[in-house]
């Protein structure tokens, strides 16, 4: 029987444009990914266009996709790391 601790998903690498890669917590990812946003509102990917609130549309890159094209600011990457065995 596989522990819970493999869904445990508290630390992420962040991997940015320049591919400097950064561990954050899953609070430092949601910043991150709601200042990519904030300045994306008018071309937003198709499958986060129907929701209201930069909230919502984190929530939902971070249960979705592990990636977000930002145009000339580049792709960011992001992906759940388990640091402890």
């Amino acid at each position: 029987m596989p522990s819970s601790m493999m869904y445990y998903e508290d630390t992420y690498v962040v991997l940015p444009p320049d591919m400097q890669e950064k561990f954050v917590t899953q609070p430092e990812l949601e910043e991150i990914l709601h200042d990519l946003l904030v300045d994306m509102q008018d071309e937003l990917p198709r499958d986060l266009q129907n929701l209201k609130t930069i909230p919502e549309q984190v929530q939902r890159l971070i249960k979705t996709v592990c990636d977000l094209d930002c145009g000339d600011r580049g792709t960011w990457q992001w992906y759940v790391v388990r640091l402890d065995k």
